[in-house]
């Protein structure tokens, strides 16, 4: 089969290496508009699950990310002057771009054209190709040609943020809440490498404009943060942009849903299909686990026209939309968390950061947080007050927000 990847993230390359160890005679190519190396972004997290399925998709790059990984155990949280530690969060994190260089040196082994500074223009033809994967990400031009059938809608968050670097290296995942007099604003930090971290600040719209944060260039912006966040910082520097060129952009996040994932032979990977709110830290583990599906949903397929496609495409679609549905759920009241700040902030540090590591639970924003707080720590005593609260979470949302339209 003749294959074109629209876009060289992680998704399309990690596909292209599934199905080249499918079947080595596939013929794939991976069009990235971006020059090598030129890659945006910082380090990017992921949790001990999706390591083994890498193994079992293909050990040889799995264990490059895994060496390449810095991992911890630990999180903790700044409110002020306050700090809680919580032990047992595991999870690692990988530079964005070293994830790239190692899926598209494995690519190119097994056989891969990876071509660079090849994009697909908007309204240029689309590359000949039994099967052509979108995986060009939030704002996929592939996509964008077809929105109506597809049926894209997307959902701007109300709080606005940023993603910087820093050289101050984290060994845990850290956050960190700083109050101003125009409200709070707080980042979440961790690790990728020996020398770098993440760090992505957020705040309420109020708090940005009064800030002053949407009038100042970046560099002007970058000093402010840095004097806001100077104890956890250490005297060390935030970063902008990962590479030369540009700048980094304070953005709300684009909740991205579509009603089908494929047109013809064309399909939605990764972020051109979905997206989920960078504080769950799933993005990139989302989009492998579309490469998976796909691959998987492609190797009993026998042959390579639409029609044969077509129970293929239908199939990984049905797959993902099931897996993902608890993971956007998790997503949008995470996001909902922090967008209602203020109703969990004055609480004590162990509380809070018990109930921030509960945000994703439906039933949180309809249950006053101390008592929420008491009910949670009563359900890891009890088996039937935890089999309750499963239960009555989604029922109480479902219901509440069935209410509001």
């Amino acid at each position: 089969m003749k294959i074109a990847c629209v876009g060289g993230g992680p998704a399309g390359l990690y596909f292209s290496i599934l199905m080249k160890r499918q079947d080595p005679g596939h013929e794939i190519t991976v069009h990235e508009r971006n020059p090598a190396g030129s890659t945006y972004g910082w380090g990017v997290t992921y949790w001990g699950s999706l390591l083994g399925k890498l193994e079992a998709g293909d050990p040889e790059s799995a264990r490059a990310v895994k060496e390449s990984s810095v991992r911890w155990s630990e999180g903790v949280a700044h409110v002020g002057d306050r700090t809680t530690t919580h032990h047992g969060d595991e999870g690692s994190g990988i530079g964005r771009g070293r994830l790239l260089d190692i899926l598209a040196e494995r690519a190119r082994s097994l056989g891969v054209r990876v071509e660079f500074e090849d994009e697909i223009a908007d309204g240029a033809a689309l590359p000949d190709a039994d099967l052509v994967v979108a995986c060009d990400g939030v704002r996929s031009g592939v996509r964008d040609r077809h929105a109506a059938h597809f049926g894209t809608e997307v959902d701007l968050g109300r709080n606005r943020y940023i993603w910087l670097g820093t050289t101050k290296v984290f060994e845990a995942f850290t956050f960190a809440f700083v109050e101003t007099p125009h409200g709070w604003i707080w980042c979440y930090a961790y690790g990728f490498g020996d020398d770098r971290s993440t760090c992505v600040v957020e705040c309420s719209p109020e708090t940005w404009t009064g800030l002053g944060l949407d009038r100042a260039d970046e560099e002007a912006g970058l000093a402010l943060l840095e004097e806001l966040f100077v104890k956890l910082l250490d005297g060390h520097r935030l970063i902008g942009r990962a590479t030369a060129g540009g700048s980094a952009q304070w953005l709300n996040f684009r909740t991205l849903t579509n009603r089908t994932w494929s047109h013809g032979n064309v399909v939605l990977l990764g972020d051109a299909a979905h997206t989920t709110h960078y504080s769950i830290g799933a993005g990139t583990t989302l989009a492998l686990e579309d490469a998976i599906a796909l691959a998987d949903a492609l190797r009993t397929r026998t042959g390579s026209g639409q029609a044969e496609l077509a129970p293929a495409l239908a199939a990984y679609e049905k797959v993902r939309k099931a897996e993902l549905l608890s993971v956007q759920s998790a997503a949008r009241h995470s996001a909902q968390w922090y967008e209602n700040l203020p109703r969990y902030i004055t609480l004590p540090p162990a509380q809070m950061f018990a109930l921030l590591g509960q945000r994703h639970s439906p039933l949180l924003p309809y249950v006053p947080p101390q008592l929420y707080y008491r009910i949670d720590r009563a359900a890891g005593r009890l088996e039937s007050l935890r089999r309750l609260k499963r239960w009555l979470g989604p029922k109480v949302a479902r219901t509440l927000h069935g209410t509001k339209n």
